[in-house]
């Protein structure tokens, strides 16, 4: 019993230690020295004994690591994923165009939809799948461009 007590705190603090980093999992063979296995207890156990301890320590790990990742993510929720470089997007709108305003949505043919959120504009002729681009600005903000004009827009979906 207290040979098993012994191996389940060497376990949970091996298992404290690894919560921190990833490096690949060493065998508890390797990481103790002799006095360390005998103190422990350790070289008593046969050697299908040791590797399974070590394969459930290595499991530990793991999971102990997939807990932390999951729990930064949890910390994470509703803060603004940090800005990658953009770059513009060129497409077609679908249909016809002949007026965009506030609240207007199109979609384009490569599946994605835009929300105007300020701009407005009018065309005495309607387009028919007109050319668009859409541009990055400062802070987030994107720019759909047709026709000359340019509208502040929001991917939909």
């Amino acid at each position: 019993m207290r040979s098993f007590a012994a191996l389940l705190a060497l376990a949970l603090l091996l298992v404290a230690s690894v919560a921190g980093a990833k490096p690949p999992y060493v065998p508890l063979e390797q990481r103790l020295t002799a006095e360390q296995l005998q103190a422990t207890g350790l070289d008593t156990l046969s050697a299908e004994q040791l590797r399974l301890l070590n394969q459930l320590l290595s499991e530990d790990r793991e999971n102990v690591a997939k807990a932390a990742v999951a729990e930064q993510a949890a910390n994470d929720v509703g803060l603004r994923e940090k800005r990658t470089p953009t770059q513009s997007v060129t497409a077609n709108v679908q249909g016809e165009v002949k007026t965009l305003a506030r609240g207007s949505t199109i979609t384009l043919d490569n599946g994605q939809r835009w929300r105007v959120n300020e701009g407005s504009l009018y065309l005495r002729k309607g387009l028919t799948n007109p050319p668009v681009v859409i541009e990055p600005g400062f802070m987030g903000v994107w720019y759909l461009k047709l026709d000359g004009q340019s509208l502040k827009v929001q991917r939909v979906d």
